[in-house]
């Protein structure tokens, strides 16, 4: 540079357009060193910052400095307030016996330790004008001399910049607006350019137009992006430095890569690492082709981990060149890429340079605009869509749990099958098998449920049953109690001669009657119907059930019942019984298969036929009705007077 001591060590490439703001092309990558004497004669040496002037076009930015040597501490004397002790003082670390050479500190940290400013936030070249430094000597001894009177770096401590650029910017004049009213002195000659006011405090610089990159500083310098190369001109390329792949659009070798930008660096030193940029050391630790994404480690987290971070300006990555985005704020760990700085339309206008000839394109939205295009595998492949049959089917199918049963996997996609009939499917197999054990285990099953739901059936069958007749038989309780049965029985027991008479159950009546079938009606009434019963005694009788019965007349019903039951005469129907178990008691009598005397008098007259009842055939009705009468009266054991 001017100055005559600060080395510029990187190219100065110009290659720009309008939506990577990075500012990674107006930046000039420098250098320089210095030296300190420290020695017995002066062990404490106080040191500061030596005053770097490029001109009002260039803006300075330090991360800090790196100190080699033996035997010393560096303090800085006037860190900003709250600045950690670690962060304001370092020691180099050597070996027993000192050091006989001079360290590479960029990759070897014996003999070497660093002060950070950019940890601190500081970036202006006043504030850093005004640090000061100070070297203390260790003290020495005769141990002191034994071990390190042979190193060559004893009485000299180097200083060499961690990290030192610029930024540059056209400064006359100040703004785009004053800049673009001169013609002839506007910097921005490219057809395709545009004016973007500079990062600092004034100036501005050129950028080109949306789709375009280059230089925009000289005529027709910003042009389509055309610097990607879909083949691989080189066969057998090397895929892996350590344990990283390197996939292509990457490479390692030239003829590998598809772009210059996609050119990494390989370090062979144990362990081997992968580097994204030469100069400031990005370690590359994952390519994520389909995403479109590389994971890797910045600088700072190296040589600092207590400062995870990555240098940033204006929410970009400073350091990497124009195809890469960061993908996040100041503590990501990985940068978005594009194949060029085209959208997928204008890519496709040129088939020799379109790097997604088998796979989708995708195009990458940006602040402002966009920022270029990517590919990737159509939906249901996955692999590397920069390279021919690079992008292989996905068997959805080897997912578990897919498909209900059978899966077929076809290009791109799958479906779903059911098994053949008589088959099933085995989630353990993955195929249709035959339901042997299926179906006899299925029958087993059948016939257990079955068999289950029969016995809870008739379960619930018996148990109503049962309930319904604790609740019949409770009534007949009821009944028999509330029509005196208890009365009943014991008139019954007193008397010595009722030894035909009895007091029937309701079931016993029922089962003579068919449940009082009206088929076995013989008659009816005001006062209630006349059924015929045959009893399992087979003897056949007429039960007469009652309509209804006064509660008060109950003890008068019984009574009679009882007298009743004590009348035996050829010519009066015989009363065998009761039934007491229902709401109107029931009378059982001897069946009469000829019917009653009114019926044959009055029926023969209805139904005009000729027949007549004989002169001898009424006296002798008369006689005998006149003799029941008497036997009610006298004959009977007890007395019976029937009101006429």
């Amino acid at each position: 540079m001017r100055d005559g001591t600060t080395q510029v060590i990187d190219n100065i490439t110009i290659v720009t357009t309008e939506n990577t703001d990075s500012g990674s092309e107006h930046w000039v990558i420098l250098h320089f060193t210095s030296t300190v004497s420290l020695n017995s004669s002066a062990p404490v040496v106080s040191w500061s910052l030596p005053s770097i002037s490029l001109g009002n076009s260039f803006e300075l930015h330090y991360s800090g400095l790196i100190f080699s040597g033996c035997d010393f501490d560096v303090h800085w004397e006037n860190p900003p307030v709250n600045t950690p002790t670690w962060a304001s003082s370092c020691t180099p670390i050597c070996p027993d016996g000192g050091l006989t050479y001079t360290p590479d500190c960029g990759s070897d940290i014996t003999g070497c330790c660093t002060i950070y400013f950019v940890d601190n936030g500081f970036f202006d070249a006043s504030f850093l004008s005004s640090v000061q430094l100070k070297f203390v000597r260790h003290h020495s001894g005769a141990d002191s001399n034994l071990h390190h009177n042979l190193s060559l770096l004893r009485d000299t401590v180097n200083v060499t910049v961690a990290s030192l650029s610029a930024n540059w910017r056209i400064i006359d004049p100040l703004t785009c607006v004053e800049a673009i009213k001169d013609k002839t002195t506007y910097a921005c000659v490219s057809r395709s350019s545009v004016c973007r006011d500079g990062i600092g405090r004034y100036g501005y610089n050129c950028k080109c137009n949306t789709g375009y990159v280059g230089n925009p500083y000289i005529i027709d310098g910003c042009k389509p992006d055309t610097g990607y190369n879909p083949s691989q001109q080189k066969s057998n390329c090397t895929r892996r430095c350590g344990s990283i792949d390197v996939p292509f659009p990457f490479g390692l070798e030239e003829g590998c890569f598809a772009r210059e930008e996609f050119h990494l660096k390989c370090n062979d030193t144990a362990p081997s690492t992968l580097l994204l940029d030469s100069i400031w050391q990005y370690h590359v630790t994952n390519i994520n082709v389909e995403d479109g994404l590389i994971e890797y480690i910045s600088p700072d987290e190296r040589n600092n981990p207590e400062t995870c971070g990555i240098r940033t300006w204006d929410g970009q990555e400073q350091n990497l060149r124009s195809l890469y985005l960061s993908s996040g704020n100041a503590t990501t760990v990985s940068v978005q890429w594009v194949a060029a700085q085209l959208t997928c339309q204008e890519a496709k206008q040129n088939q020799s340079e379109y790097a997604c000839a088998e796979s989708e394109c995708i195009t990458i939205q940006h602040t402002g605009g966009y920022f270029g295009y990517r590919c990737k595998c159509a939906r249901g492949y996955h692999g590397n869509p920069y390279v021919k049959g690079g992008c292989i089917d996905i068997d959805e199918c080897l997912q578990p749990n897919i498909c209900p049963e059978m899966c077929n996997n076809t290009a791109g996609n799958y479906t779903c099958i059911q098994c053949p009939y008589g088959t099933g499917y085995d989630p353990v197999l993955r195929r249709c098998t035959r339901k042997h054990q299926n179906l006899l285990l299925g029958i087993a099953i059948g016939l257990s449920v079955g068999l289950g739901i029969l016995l809870l059936c008739l379960s619930g069958v018996f148990l109503i049953r049962r309930w319904r007749r604790n609740i019949q038989r409770q009534l007949k309780k009821k009944y028999f109690r509330q029509n005196k049965g208890l009365l009943l029985e014991q008139l019954i027991s007193s008397d010595e001669n009722q030894s035909d008479n009895k007091i029937f159950s309701l079931e016993e009546l029922q089962k003579s009657t068919n449940n009082f079938d009206p088929t076995r009606i013989l008659g009816s009434g005001g006062h209630g119907m006349v059924y015929k019963g045959i009893l399992s005694d087979q003897r056949v009788v007429a039960i007469k059930k009652p309509k209804v019965i006064n509660e008060g007349e109950i003890n008068q019903f019984i009574n009679e019942v009882a007298i009743l039951s004590q009348i035996n005469h050829r010519n009066i129907v015989k009363l065998l019984g009761c039934c007491l178990e229902t709401e109107v008691p029931l009378l059982v009598y001897d069946f009469i298969p000829n019917g009653s005397l009114y019926k044959i008098i009055h029926d023969g007259h209805q139904s005009n036929n000729e027949f007549s009842l004989s002169w001898d055939d009424c006296l002798r009705i008369a006689t005998e009705a006149a003799g029941a009468l008497c036997y009610l009266h006298s004959a009977a054991s007890v007395s019976v007077f029937i009101v006429m």
